[in-house]
Formats: C-alpha cells, sequence, structure tokens
C-alpha cells in the first residue's frame, strides 16, 4: 500500500467518523427536542445530513435549531469529502496507485532475477549492462527522483529503503539469483546487505565499497563480493598509464587476469611465435592486424605489429608478456 493511499484511506475514515458522530449527535437532539423515537430521528438526521428534504419539518423552535446546525455541518462535512475524493482522482494518485500494482504483479512474476539496491551513477551502469545481457532486475531506491528516471526507461521501480524486509520481499529476493548494494552511502550498503543476507542466506550479494575500512564491514555482513570502484578505476588508470600497449585488463580472481595486449612498432615480440613467447601465461587469442580472429591460436602462430593478443595469467607472466610487445628502444644508427 503506497503512503499516498494511506493518507487517502485515512482521511476517508476520520470522514466517516465525522458523519457518523454529527448523525449520532443530530438523532439525539431530535430524540430530546421532538416526540419521535430513536429510529425517526435518525431517519430525520441523515435526511437534513443529506439534504434530501423528503420528512417534514419539525414545529419547534428547539428542534429547528437542530436542523439548522446538521445542515450547515452536514454540507460542510460532504462537500470536504467531495473535494478529498476530487483531490485524490485530479492529482493522479490512482493512476500511481494502480501503475505501482501493475508493476508488483510484474515482479512477482519474475524468478531468477537480479535486484539493484541505489539508483545512482553506479546503479544505472549496473542497470544498462544487465539491459545489454537481456537479465531481468528490480532497482530498489528511496530516492523519489530515480522514479521519474527508471518510469522514462520502462525499469521495474520500488521506492523505499533497499534495507527493508516488506519491500525486499515485494521485490522478489525469495527467487533472486543475486542482490547488487551499489548506493552512495557505504552504510546503506551495510545496512542492504545484513538485511538481505537475512532473509536469504544462499542469496548471491555483491556490494559497493567507497571507504576500504568498508570492505571488511560487508563482508562481515554478508557479502559475498566487495567492489571499491575508486580503487579498481584508480589501479585500471595507473596500469594503462604504466603499459600504455594494454588495451583491456580483467581481473579473474586475485592470481590471474586477462589482458589485451596490443604489438606495438619495434617490439621484440614481432614475428615471434606463440610457443616462444607465452612462458607461463595461455594465449587464449589474437586479432590480427587485418581484423581477422585466431582463437587458441597454435604454437607456431606468429605475432605481427598491430597484432592484439588476449592471455591470461599471473601478473608475473603477463608483465613479462607486455615487455615482448612494448615499443622497443633502439640504439641510433
Amino acid at each position: 500500500m503506497t503512503t499516498d493511499l494511506v493518507a487517502f484511506t485515512r482521511r476517508l475514515g476520520q470522514l466517516g467518523l465525522m458523519i457518523a458522530g454529527l448523525l449520532a449527535t443530530g438523532t439525539v437532539g431530535f430524540v430530546l427536542t421532538t416526540d419521535r423515537g430513536p429510529w425517526d430521528s435518525f431517519v430525520l438526521a441523515l435526511d437534513t445530513v443529506a439534504t434530501v428534504g423528503s420528512i417534514p419539518s419539525p414545529t419547534s423552535t428547539a428542534a429547528e435549531v437542530v436542523k439548522v446546525l446538521l445542515i450547515v455541518f452536514g454540507v460542510g462535512t460532504l462537500f470536504y469529502a467531495l473535494v478529498t475524493v476530487a483531490e485524490f482522482f485530479v492529482a493522479g494518485h490512482l493512476g500511481e496507485i494502480l501503475a505501482e500494482r501493475r508493476t508488483q504483479k510484474e515482479i512477482d512474476s519474475l524468478s531468477n532475477h537480479y535486484i539493484i539496491c541505489g539508483f545512482g551513477r553506479v546503479g544505472r551502469q549496473v542497470a544498462r549492462d544487465l539491459h545489454v545481457a537481456g537479465a531481468s532486475y528490480v532497482v530498489v531506491d528511496s530516492n523519489p527522483e530515480s522514479r521519474e528516471l527508471t518510469s522514462a526507461v520502462g525499469v521495474r521501480f520500488l521506492e523505499g529503503p533497499p534495507s527493508d524486509d516488506e519491500l525486499l520481499r515485494a521485490a522478489g529476493i525469495e527467487r533472486a539469483r543475486a542482490l547488487i548494494a551499489c548506493m552512495d552511502s557505504d552504510a546503506e550498503n551495510i545496512f542492504a546487505t545484513l538485511t538481505a543476507r537475512e532473509l536469504r542466506a544462499d542469496l548471491a550479494i555483491i556490494a559497493r565499497a567507497a571507504a576500504e575500512d568498508s570492505e571488511k564491514k560487508l563482508k562481515r555482513a554478508g557479502a559475498d563480493r566487495v567492489i571499491s570502484p575508486y580503487k579498481s578505476s584508480g589501479t585500471e588508470m595507473a596500469r594503462l598509464a604504466l603499459h600504455p600497449q594494454v588495451s583491456g585488463t580483467l581481473q579473474v580472481n586475485l592470481e590471474y587476469r586477462m589482458e589485451e595486449i596490443e604489438v606495438r612498432a619495434g617490439a621484440t615480440g614481432i614475428g615471434r611465435t606463440v610457443g616462444e613467447v607465452r612462458g607461463g601465461a595461455f594465449i587464449v587469442g589474437v586479432r590480427h592486424a587485418d581484423g581477422s580472429f585466431q582463437p587458441m591460436p597454435a604454437a607456431d602462430t606468429t605475432f605481427g605489429e598491430g597484432d592484439v593478443v588476449m592471455a591470461l595469467g599471473t601478473p608475473n607472466t603477463l608483465d613479462r608478456l607486455e615487455a615482448l610487445f612494448e615499443t622497443a628502444t633502439r640504439a641510433p644508427a
């Protein structure tokens, strides 16, 4: 139930109590000022409040005073009720509620999907990559502005704190494949991770950490993988600066990584074969300068200028390959 619907229901409840109190007061007033019984007095009070006028007016002055007061307060109350209902429809709250219910039905039909907690810059990039991969996902964010961003691109969105148990259940955490906590605040990521791990022990959780000391806390909170965008981007920038021939890096685990290494002009590895240069690394593929691609090249495959070598290995073995394919310093003629 949305906040708007709860507020609207509360106002209707208050109006109902006001009308009930008004009818009860009018019934008692007519019983005391006329010779009518309780039921007839109630019917007269209801007729007066509704401004129907189908029952003859009482003749006594006291009863007429009661009737006037009932008309004044009854018309005011009914007018307020009309304004409340009209405001609810005109403001578009009904459409929002229906849209949220449609979204919830879509989420209830999902399984093996991803839950993205936070829709900032990192969260939006995660959503784009999941969309490209054809994966289903649900975004949970407490920022109301994120609703406009997600509605423009048709993303399933739930507004509220990602650390809320009921909200994560509504996002289908029992059926989800993984949860990605990528909010700007490390504290919020920790709380979301704790909640998700408590709700489901076997869920894969990937969390973002801005500060180094938050990585250990996220691990203790239950995160399976912790990513530090600032650390990883800084490491990547330094690596590209130190080794300009490396066009891409993928950290497989703590011991192995995969790299795309460009064979630069004047490199000592030009003209040498895969068997001669690979050492302890695995040459996964070679994209030749003419655009052709050779997966798992044979040991006698030679490297030429402009080729891109895809290799998997330890940092030491890849450093050796990088040195072979970088531009060599030539002695003057």
